[in-house]
């Protein structure tokens, strides 16, 4: 009977410890596979004994987790604070005829409409994305009895399935090594360590009380094959790796985004000033008023209209919203708050190769050292292209495709192959040994010309090998870059014939090599880059090339996409400069040439570090450490598995001008919830004055706490349209990122205003109107409703937009709609019995000319405020 094996943080190092001591047969056996693989049969009950290949803190947590985590909010819980207080002075402490549930229920429909919301909200979003998750599957390929060699989706790999390895492969699962040619790994993810690290199949008799990460012929989940081929058997997958034991402390901490940190901040502010304001309200209307019960019970429906309940909801349905609309134009938002951050990224640090360019490498020319076509140099290129068994990038697809079609494929009729030494990020080279059919030995290289030529001696000329002086050198490179001004990439072409005659070939038989030629490869810029550089300058993002590629080739497809090319830095000069230094550079240039992994990174640290926000747009093995650090890491759905994996937004056609898009909705996005926090502070603030004066000076409240509790519920309802809203053009030109001072200045400057017509209603209806007893103060309650409720619903028009609204800006169909249903409704319920009974009463006709009045003053002087706010801070939300 099979028995699952569940390791702990305590013994995973002893167990992978000693599957690294025991021969492969002895593996095979405790595991019950081969070399062949498992059947589909066992791959699947394994599959439903073990589990998917997942670790549980990256699965979709349950529907309930979901809907606990809604009532999980500082508003909510004071909400349900107040409902619990509610309930002992309405109900426990009340005379039997005077007990009501009408507040209870009232701040009860409040707290549901919020927690609803949010949890539909945050739960679909979660599973579309999820969803759209699916859509860019991790695959990797696992041998099969019967089936072959295929690729699957990691989450089905199970123990005992066999695994071929090549570079730029995730490691799926915990491995051990059957087989493995020049295998070179990056533990970055686990170790910190920036240098890959060489496995073997072998093993190692000293591996007592090692680092699990130093088993040489282990291979962990999570890692990377930078180079190098191998085959390997799965020891354990999902949380049963080392990798799963410690995913949370290997999990990568971003921490909050500015934005994040800004809504907590602002929510905690409107506590604080509720937890002032709501005690100062009782004692007021205690003293004033003498009843101290009801003072209590304003008090506290004062702190619920204090209570901007529907910000968490709004701030969940409005990144939610954001992805279903990003999806819909072939966008894919792994991380929502990274939707924030597309519309704040004020620079946008890009790979060049298959980002810029197209995908589509065209091999154009194949010369000799002197700048001749020769076929010998593309026999030559075609057989290691041919031949590598690794992972073959779009230069020997290229070779490949051109030379089936000038017939060299049967030049793998005479020639088979011996060995290869597979390319590396240091080397950038490959190699291949080939065997003719008459027993001649050929050592074929290709790669990057500066390596090439370091392990050259030699140079052949019109059929003759020279020794390769100093002379042909500057020959060469002059060559090369006339090649390079043309657009062109070059890879050099050397060979050597005498060979070993051995079966297993090392680095250092790459030397003393005779120079044949060179190919040249174009990558011609994609027919989108233009238009899609173009718009992002046009809306305030600057655009960067951090790129591993040359600074002549990097110069001309900058110049053909309109990338400015007049500032280049180069990886080797950058090296030695200090961070202040390297900003100073930085900022100042577009292209950044020869750049390596680390040295992208730190490029877009030093960036973010001086206030900006960064986005990093890559599909390689090379741009993952980029990607990670990155405010937004963008990556494509055809890129290498890592660089998927560690993108925050994933880009489902390779069309350049879906970035566009993708940053306006993220500041349209942003622009809607701060339009919320705006609106909700400036009101509050307002209003609190509002009541403070109204406390001080009339012999009676001057909204029932149930009145006020209404007001506020159909209030927080007409919010609900505020995330389908769209912003003006002018807001979506530029980056827009949180500033906590505009929201105190924007409280400041807006917020009296409700303050000023709240004290001319209450002037209006006490002196024309002569509500100004105990007996007439049902029809003051109604007055001051109706205009506080309307005002309310009214000013998100107001503030929507620095233009005049609904003149020059008018808010989307659903704001218009529900605006519309409120402010009739509002106006309403005192002509109906739910009026009556909340203590409302009809108003006279008399009354609505006021009302329209205070309501049109009071939008013209919210809009001379708002151009002296514009004029005064050149800004606006």
């Amino acid at each position: 009977m099979r028995k699952k094996r569940v390791y702990s943080n305590e013994n995973i190092n002893k167990n992978l410890q000693d599957m690294s001591s025991k021969n492969i047969d002895t593996i095979f056996r405790e595991l019950d596979s081969s070399i062949n693989g498992l059947s589909e049969i066992e791959a699947s009950s394994r599959l439903s004994f073990y589990g998917h290949n997942e670790i549980i803190s990256e699965k979709r947590n349950p529907w309930y987790i979901y809907l606990l985590n809604s009532f999980i909010d500082p508003f909510i819980l004071i909400l349900l604070v107040i409902v619990l207080v509610s309930y002992f002075t309405d109900i426990v402490f009340a005379p039997s005829g005077e007990k009501s549930w009408i507040t209870i229920i009232i701040i009860s429909a409040m707290i549901l409409v919020s927690v609803i919301l949010k949890f539909s909200q945050e739960h679909k979003s979660q599973i579309t994305a999820d969803n759209l998750k699916d859509l860019v599957p991790t695959t990797t390929a696992v041998e099969r009895e019967t089936m072959g060699k295929r690729e699957i989706n990691i989450s089905d790999v199970v123990p005992g399935d066999i695994i071929h390895l090549a570079a730029g492969d995730l490691i799926p699962a915990d491995l051990r090594i059957i087989t493995c040619k020049d295998l070179f790994i990056s533990q970055s993810s686990l170790t910190g360590e920036s240098e890959p690290v060489e496995k073997f199949s072998e093993i190692n008799d000293k591996h007592v009380n090692k680092n699990i990460a130093d088993l040489e012929n282990i291979a962990l989940m999570g890692t990377i094959v930078v180079s190098g081929s191998a085959i390997g058997i799965v020891l354990q997958t999902g949380n049963q790796t080392y990798f799963g034991t410690i995913a949370e402390s290997l999990t990568k901490d971003r921490g909050q985004t500015s934005f994040e940190e800004g809504v907590k901040s602002v929510s905690f502010l409107l506590i604080r000033f509720m937890l002032i304001m709501v005690p100062i309200v009782f004692l007021i209307n205690g003293l004033t008023k003498k009843d101290w019960l009801s003072a209590f019970l304003f008090a506290i429906s004062v702190a619920v209209g204090l209570t901007p309940e529907m910000l968490p909801t709004l701030v969940s349905t409005n990144l939610a919203k954001g992805a279903i609309s990003l999806s819909k134009r072939k966008i894919v938002v792994k991380r929502l708050s990274s939707i924030q951050n597309f519309g704040a990224m004020d620079i946008l640090c890009t790979d060049k190769t298959g980002t810029l360019t197209l995908d589509k490498i065209i091999l154009e020319t194949h010369l000799d050292v002197l700048g001749n076509e020769n076929d010998r140099v593309l026999r030559h290129g075609y057989l290691n292209s041919y031949y590598q068994t690794g992972l073959k990038n779009l230069l020997d697809i290229a070779v490949i495709e051109y030379g089936n079609e000038k017939g060299f494929n049967e030049v793998t009729k005479i020639y088979e192959r011996v060995d290869e030494i597979p390319f590396d990020f240091t080397r950038r080279r490959m190699s291949v040994v080939v065997e003719s059919e008459n027993g001649k030995r050929q050592l074929i290289t290709k790669g990057a010309v500066e390596e090439m030529l370091s392990i050259c001696s030699f140079v052949e000329i019109n059929g003759d090998v020279l020794p390769l002086t100093e002379e042909l050198i500057e020959t060469v490179m002059d060559m090369v870059t006339k090649l390079n001004e043309d657009g062109m990439r070059v890879l050099a072409i050397a060979q050597k014939n005498n060979v070993p005659d051995e079966n297993v070939f090392s680095i250092k038989d790459e030397s003393n090599m005779v120079l044949i030629g060179y190919m040249g490869f174009l990558d011609p810029p994609k027919d989108s880059a233009v238009s899609a550089i173009k718009a992002l300058y046009e809306h305030g993002v600057d655009v960067k090339v951090l790129t591993g590629d040359n600074d002549i080739v990097a110069k001309k497809i900058c110049k053909d996409v309109g990338i400015p090319i007049d500032n280049v830095v180069l990886g080797i000069d950058i090296e030695e400069m200090t961070d202040e230094r390297l900003y100073e550079t930085a900022s100042k240039s577009s292209i950044l040439a020869k750049l390596s992994p680390m040295q992208k990174e730190r490029v877009i640290s030093i960036l973010q570090n001086n206030g900006h926000v960064v986005g990093f747009l890559g599909d390689g093995i090379n741009d993952s450490q980029a990607l990670k650090q990155a405010d937004v890491g963008i990556s494509v759905d055809t890129a290498v598995d890592i660089a998927k994996e560690s993108a925050d937004i994933i880009l489902l056609e390779k069309d350049l001008n879906v970035l566009e898009k993708g940053v306006i909705e993220g500041r349209r996005v942003f622009g809607n919830i701060v339009k919320y926090i705006n609106m909700t502070a400036s009101s509050n603030f307002g209003n609190v004055f509002s009541v403070l004066a109204a406390s001080a000076f009339l012999p009676f409240l001057p909204m029932l706490p149930i009145q006020l509790l209404v007001q506020n519920l159909l209030y927080s309802i007409s919010q609900i349209a505020i995330p389908w809203d769209h912003m003006d053009e002018e807001y979506l030109r530029t980056p827009q990122k949180w500033n906590a001072d505009k929201i105190g200045k924007f409280m400041l400057y807006i917020g009296p205003i409700s303050s000023i017509f709240d004290i001319a209603t209450f002037a209006i209806m006490w002196f024309v109107f002569k509500a100004n007893t105990i007996e007439l103060q049902p029809l003051f309650q109604s007055g001051w409703f109706i205009v506080g409720l309307v005002s309310q619903t009214l000013i998100v028009h107001m503030i929507r937009t620095k233009k005049i609204p609904f003149l020059q800006s008018r808010a989307s169909t659903p704001l218009m709609i529900m605006t519309f249903i409120i402010i009739s409704v509002g106006i309403l319920i005192p002509y109906t019995e739910f009026g009556t009974y909340i203590g409302l009463v009809p108003l006279p006709a008399s009354y609505f000319p006021w009302l329209i009045g205070i309501l049109l003053a009071y939008s013209i002087l919210t809009q001379i405020v708002k151009n002296i706010y514009i004029k005064k801070f050149n800004t606006w939300m």
